[in-house]
């Protein structure tokens, strides 16, 4: 059995997530609080376990603490005994993968982190976008539907394949509108507005992009000792020679999620264990592939 580490994204944090591995193993975790609350500026334990939704649906809070958990949940996988073969995060999620597979020190992907997050933030509050995710559609005809819609003028595109039948549209007001009632009358069984602040990996967040490239342009990110998938290519990831230039273009270019188990399940991947907060990623591989077993270590 091929294993394989899934990381959570942006979005599936909640209020007390690592409160509980942390009553079950005291201790065991304090490191990575540590290290996180020192680079970061703020007291990730606290943040965590007593932050509101709202405190924690922030750009600024959420990625760095979804970052911590997911860091949390694969060091409890290994203390359990667990090995594992290849990593793949969504979206955010890159960040504790590069991390486990040993591309970058933890020190390193919380850096990595900080400033991600403070780009992305500062692009969030200048353009503002919208998001939703459309479910019961192919993503061709997703794809179709967002290419209609901004026919006149108004912008909107796929931004994260998450299962053969659920894809994410993201861009402006007036364009996520637009194609949500346009897909919904192609079939669509719902288009579900996603509480977020801003367009998510789309044309909306190149300024991030471009703020990113160069906050960490002097970064050390070496080659990884595990298979490492990537959601821009939505396949393996082979030549790290440009890893930061692949990094920033990341944060406005689509997640290819349902790419990426295809090509793990391809290489022989068949246990899949999602590592951060909530079960997400565990559900959106049971309903892509078959023949495959998949878990949350947020159990």
């Amino acid at each position: 059995m091929s294993t394989a580490l899934l990381f959570s994204g942006q979005g599936s944090q909640y209020a007390g997530m690592g409160k509980p591995l942390c009553d079950a193993q005291p201790g065991v975790y304090d490191e990575i609080f540590r290290v996180g609350s020192d680079i970061l500026g703020f007291d990730l334990k606290k943040t965590m376990f007593e932050g509101t939704a709202e405190e924690l649906a922030e750009t600024r809070v959420s990625q760095p603490a979804i970052f911590t958990m997911s860091l949390m949940c694969a060091k409890k996988f290994e203390l359990d005994g667990g090995t594992f073969d290849a990593v793949a995060g969504h979206s955010l999620g890159e960040y504790a993968a590069l991390v486990c597979a040993g591309a970058v020190d933890m020190p390193t992907g919380f850096t990595l982190i900080k400033h991600r997050a403070a780009c992305m933030d500062k692009a969030a509050k200048k353009n503002g976008g919208k998001m939703a995710a459309i479910i019961g559609l192919d993503a061709q005809a997703v794809e179709a539907g967002c290419a209609e819609a901004a026919a006149d003028g108004d912008y909107v595109v796929p931004v994260n394949y998450n299962t053969p039948v659920q894809t994410v549209i993201a861009g402006s007001e007036a364009g996520v509108a637009k194609a949500a009632e346009l897909l919904k009358a192609k079939g669509a069984k719902r288009a579900v507005p996603l509480a977020v602040a801003a367009a998510f990996h789309s044309e909306y967040m190149k300024e991030a992009a471009d703020e990113f490239a160069a906050l960490i342009a002097g970064i050390k990110i070496g080659a990884p000792t595990k298979t490492f998938y990537s959601n821009v290519l939505g396949a393996e990831l082979t030549d790290f020679s440009d890893i930061h230039g692949l990094l920033a273009r990341h944060i406005c270019s689509p997640v290819r999620f349902t790419s990426e188990l295809a090509a793990m399940q391809a290489a022989g991947t068949d246990r899949f264990v999602e590592c951060g907060p909530g079960k997400a990623l565990t559900g959106m591989v049971k309903k892509t592939l078959e023949n495959v077993t998949a878990e949350s270590m947020d159990a």
